[in-house]
């Protein structure tokens, strides 16, 4: 790693020409604020960092709350303002009856007056054709219509809302009138909109809820309630947003409220070349308060984090304390359960450990655990808080929201400014299950309490938020001198997105493990091909990293746990990595990954003492790519998102590079024998491929469906790796071919549809060699993220003529972004 960062360091050092530009000129689909790892990762999701929840990377709501007070007058800076609810009719759980019906019923049947007949069961709680759900009822059927008749002693509601789960599409009616219809599925219990013709339906007295639920396909659920919204207890007004910026580690806000300027930043000190700091689950958000019309003004902000960061569902309860720590206000929730590790998956949140809010214990701050309602009147009366927490505990999160908030009291301010923190944090206490075995968050390896990292994170705050800035100007900078300024900003944008979509823990024997999550695809733990994309950023900016990803591979194989001669795809589902779960293997795909990747490691560090450490498994892996990857069967690829293929070329130039990157290894380590018998193949195999893939201007998707393309983005590291098995004619014969293919919103990623994969789009874009035609393939992607109309963190699948996303976000294979900056750190060396 030593002699890449020096090399970053100097070109820092010549070239100041490119600082972080005061405003950015891309508008992101979604704006990092908390981001720790998959399960602590906070977003705003619109243009503005008001009027919408935060939100969970996959759009369930985080809330975090802002209100800056200015001359006794509230303004909303953050967040949304959070009614308090109560609950009318209660999901069925456990203990409400049903009556239900598997046969289709006759027509009358979703109104009060209608007489059900035998045809019609009773039960208690809800339906499921699982057998893990929480439900008791199996509904194995493809239809179920459920009549459940309920009190009311009153018919006016200030607001009523839907509360319900069901998977797949759903009718639900209010005495015979249509209240709410869906197709698709909600995942976890939610609260929607109630037609207004179905609320006036209600009545004193006797009502009914009904639903026709339908499973298409997979799971099936069903439960439903009603929840009444309750009038807000003050009214609060909203600031005006007159500036925000992403940055590679920090979100910048700014806003207008009553004659005062605010400055709201969140920082996360990810720098990675400290990972006791980088690993700490802490996230900085900074207040920076001044006057702007030459007058004195009273100022007091407000900031809260909802107890719905620590469930999984709105149903679970959790519980709250005030733990005692020098120097420190700290309020603490998580669940009353603490389910360790007992759930995985990829729509999940985390239901263990416990959310820390923090801030200096002096005299103008003040702090409350409490209804969100009541903190946030408080506030807006008094512009402080009390420091009396709710007693009533555990407390579920359907019925009442409960809050940690703070309140900064900035006195007078005028035109010089004033400016404090608070710090997010969350101890997991156990982060993931490797072959059943608990292990720990990495910066617990140091011996910190819980205690211990939030005092750390206090003292530290003034020189790891300038460390921040200045790892920004780096990135922006590396960013900037590599591709120009819109592909910088891209950059600075996707960081933190790429580095908190893994997990760092200690392994078993003390090594580095840094797993990733296969965000919204199907939450694999450590998945290979989601490792190697995202490489890049790592590769310049610590290796070790990497190695943390890949590392678990190697264990499986070597340990005998996976005795296939190519690599596994992942090591389980998110956060339990007891071994692959994931349905298909990707043999070629896999192998050419691993060794590919071990290559790079080499190549960046100037030695290949880690390939050494793992030989022989690689040499069973080379192996098998020397049989079967010139001319890969059937099997599953990165690739097939339009279906498996045969005989694919872009896959091939993988097994190929791969081959020969294994015997630049052999080389580095001595191993003449093995270096010569595999280069040599790889030039073979280089010269049959150009033969087999020749399609006139280009070379085809598959070896024997001409008529066809594909991004061969593979064939990058023909040159980064100085490996030099093909010429680079070939490579800039695909360049000018793709630069004919564009569509608005970029390169599609083969001839099949007009989709396309991101992070494979700058891949080959770094493969030109003419600087334009690079930009030319980049300034695509810029237009995507800048215009895609999906509201979620990057998505790294896109269509090409629509920037809509296809599938998946916040993904770690941003990271592949980065692939320029690598470029011009190999060719540099």
């Amino acid at each position: 790693m030593a002699s890449l960062v020096s090399c970053q360091n100097a070109a820092q050092q010549q070239s100041e020409g490119a600082a972080v530009e005061e405003m950015s000129a891309i508008r992101p689909p979604a704006y990092p604020l908390i981001t720790v790892d998959p399960y602590l990762s906070v977003w705003s999701m619109g243009d503005e960092l008001y009027g919408d929840a935060t939100r969970h990377w996959t759009g369930v709501a985080n809330d975090l709350q802002g209100i800056i007070r200015v001359d006794g007058k509230p303004y909303y800076f953050l967040g949304e303002e959070m009614t308090e609810t109560e609950t009318v009719l209660p999901l069925a759980g456990l203990e409400e009856p049903w009556n239900y019906s598997l046969e289709k019923p006759a027509k009358r049947w979703k109104e009060l007056g209608y007489e059900e007949g035998n045809q019609w069961k009773t039960t208690k709680g809800a339906f499921t054709n699982g057998d893990d759900s929480p439900a008791p009822n199996q509904w194995n059927t493809e239809d179920i219509w459920v009549r459940r008749t309920f009190e009311l002693d009153k018919a006016d509601f200030y607001d009523l809302l839907l509360n319900i789960h069901h998977d797949d599409n759903v009718k639900v009616y209010l005495n015979g009138v249509l209240a709410y219809e869906k197709e698709g599925w909600v995942s976890t219990p939610a609260t929607v909109v109630i037609n207004e013709e179905a609320k006036k339906a209600l009545k004193e007295g006797e009502n009914l809820l009904a639903i026709h639920c339908q499973n298409t396909t997979g799971g099936a659920f069903l439960d439903a309630g009603l929840v009444e919204v309750l009038q807000p207890k003050v009214s609060i007004a909203q600031a005006e947003q007159t500036f925000s910026k992403v940055n590679a580690t920090e979100t910048l806000y700014s806003f207008d409220a009553g004659g005062v300027t605010l400055d709201v930043t969140f920082t996360a000190p990810m720098l990675p070349d400290n990972l006791e700091v980088m690993t700490r689950p802490a996230n900085y958000v900074t207040f920076e308060v001044q006057a702007k019309d030459g007058k004195e003004h009273e100022v007091q902000v407000y900031f809260s984090a909802a107890g719905n960061l620590a469930v999984n569902t709105m149903n679970q309860q959790v519980t709250w304390e005030r733990p005692q720590i020098a120097g420190l206000q700290a309020l603490k929730i998580g669940t009353s359960t603490q389910p360790v590790l007992e759930k995985k998956g990829d729509n999940v949140r985390i239901d263990w450990g416990y959310m820390y809010l923090t801030a200096a214990d002096q005299e103008n701050i003040t702090s409350q655990i409490d209804v969100n309602t009541n903190s946030v009147a408080e506030f807006a009366e008094n512009g402080r808080l009390s420091g009396t927490d709710a007693d009533q505990k555990p407390v579920s999160l359907d019925d009442q929201m409960i809050t940690s908030a703070f309140s900064f009291d900035f006195a007078k301010v005028g035109e010089s400014s004033q400016h404090d923190f608070l710090t997010l944090a969350y101890d997991d206490l156990y982060s993931v299950q490797f072959f059943n075995k608990n292990l720990k968050a990495w910066w617990k390896k140091y011996g910190m309490t819980t205690a211990q990292m939030l005092q750390a994170a206090q003292t530290d705050y003034a020189k790891l938020k300038a460390a921040s800035e200045q790892f920004d100007k780096q990135v922006y900078q590396d960013a900037y001198d590599a591709a120009g300024k819109e592909y910088a900003e891209i950059c600075a944008l996707v960081y933190r997105q790429a580095v908190a979509a893994h997990k760092t823990v200690e392994g078993p024997n003390g090594e580095l493990f840094f797993f990733s999550k296969e965000n919204f695809s199907n939450g694999s733990i450590g998945t290979v091909d989601v490792t190697y994309p995202s490489a890049p950023l790592f590769l310049i900016y610590n290796p070790d990293l990497l190695k943390g990803m890949i590392e678990p591979i190697f264990y499986y194989s070597e340990s005998g746990k996976w005795a296939k001669p190519f690599p596994a795809h992942d090591v389980g589902t998110y956060p339990l990595a007891n071994g692959q779960t994931y349905g298909e293997d990707m043999p070629v795909e896999e192998a050419g990954n691993m060794l590919l990747l071990t290559a790079a490691i080499a190549k960046v560090e100037g030695n290949a003492d880690y390939a050494n450490k793992h030989w022989d498994i690689m040499t069973t892996w080379v192996e098998y790519l020397a049989k079967e990857g010139f001319d890969p069967a059937n099997q599953l690829c990165t690739d097939d998102f339009a279906g498996h293929l045969a005989h694919n070329a872009n896959l091939s130039v993988k097994a190929i590079l791969a081959i020969a990157g294994y015997g630049q290894l052999a080389e580095t380590l001595g191993k003449t024998a093995a270096a010569e018998k595999y280069t040599a193949l790889a030039k073979d195999f280089a010269q049959k491929w150009m033969d087999k893939a020749e399609d006139g201007d280009h070379y085809s998707l598959t070896f024997d469906k001409k008529g066809t393309w594909s991004q061969k983005y593979n064939m990058v590291w023909n040159k980064l790796l100085g490996l030099d098995i093909f010429p680079e004619e070939v490579v800039q014969k695909e360049i000018a071919y793709y630069l004919t293919k564009q569509e608005a919103y970029g390169l599609p990623l083969d001839s099949r549809k007009t989709y396309t994969k991101s992070d494979w789009v700058i891949w080959t874009a770094a493969m030109a060699e003419d600087e334009a035609d690079e930009k030319a393939l980049i300034e695509p992607m810029f237009t995507y993220i800048d215009q895609t109309p999906n509201r979620i963190p990057v998505s790294d699948w896109h269509e090409t003529t629509n920037a809509e996303s296809v599938g998946f976000r916040a993904r770690s294979v941003v990271g592949g972004y980065f692939m320029p900056v690598l470029k011009d750190r190999l060719l540099e060396n």
